[in-house]
């Protein structure tokens, strides 16, 4: 993730924070996550090594993503979607390498953001064009717009909300909207499905337009969806959940295309969830403001 855009933190080194016209500390530097809480910006003197190594794997995740659009050119299908799953891990981890050596920066926070907008964006887009939408020229060419701009348009908004005080998904664990790299997860499921049983329905034109809208609409919408911070399992399930994380590896290296399916599956039955317990949170946050 990731959603999935990873927004500005705090940068490395010494000296004096940056500041805002207002006064205030900037906040810069990729995220490990988006519910992340940041520290005050310092000024660095230099880039050092150090600091390039989350902006390497950016830039990595980013050449990942392009490279599936070269597989989906050559009708190297399977290639291309793993180029792009692989474009996902690597922008899952850049942000917390970044946090883990204090290496953020505003470079690597705007370089992250193009990175997501190309790799979780434009590059399924393209891929989902090539092997499907093509035979529905126009109105196939719309969907993958849209997918696109909405992506781009999540990643924008989550940028600009970042020095925002009042958010309220956000200070109770839950992130706006499915973050890009899920929403471009999602926007696959139909290709795992038509790998996984070789039906062609799963490569109807229509049926993956109206499949790509609805993605598209799920990462521009205001609703509450899980975050990390937001799933805290009991203490009593927690080796058990270890344990089938474990085999969810194993599956996926087995079985890769029902694996993501299941996955991708899980994800959006566990949506009303999310909506469930945000409701319950802002009921409470009310009930706490009335008393």
């Amino acid at each position: 993730m990731s959603p999935e855009e990873q927004p500005p933190a705090a940068a490395s080194g010494s000296g004096a924070p940056e500041l805002h016209p207002s006064g205030e500390a900037a906040r810069v530097g990729p995220k490990a996550a988006e519910d992340e809480v940041v520290a005050p910006a310092r000024r660095m003197s230099g880039l050092t090594l150090r600091a390039m190594l989350p902006n390497a794997i950016t830039a990595a995740a980013l050449c990942a993503g392009l490279t599936g659009v070269r597989f989906a050119i050559a009708e190297q299908w399977e290639l291309a979607i793993f180029a792009v799953v692989l474009a996902g891990l690597l922008d899952g981890i850049d942000g917390r390498i970044a946090r883990l050596l204090n290496a953020q920066s505003r470079f690597g926070a705007e370089l992250d953001s193009f990175a997501d907008s190309i790799s979780f964006g434009v590059a399924p887009a393209i891929i989902l064009f090539l092997w499907s939408l093509q035979d529905l020229p126009r109105l196939g060419w719309f969907a993958a717009l849209a997918f696109t701009i909405c992506c781009v348009l999540r990643l924008a908004r989550f940028n600009a909300q970042i020095d925002v005080d009042d958010q309220p998904h956000k200070s109770a664990g839950f992130l706006t909207g499915v973050p890009a790299p899920i929403g471009a997860g999602l926007a696959f499921t139909p290709f795992y499905l038509w790998i996984a049983t070789g039906d062609a329905f799963f490569r109807d034109p229509v049926i993956l337009a109206v499949w790509l809208a609805a993605i598209a609409f799920l990462m521009i919408s205001n609703m509450a969806t899980l975050s990390w911070t937001s799933i805290r399992p009991r203490r009593g399930i927690r080796l058990g959940l270890i344990v089938f994380v474990g085999m969810a590896f194993a599956a996926l290296l087995l079985e890769p295309w029902w694996t993501l399916t299941a996955i991708s599956g899980s994800y959006l039955a566990l949506m009303p969830y999310g909506l469930i317990k945000y409701g319950r949170i802002k009921r409470q946050r009310r009930l706490a403001e009335g008393t």
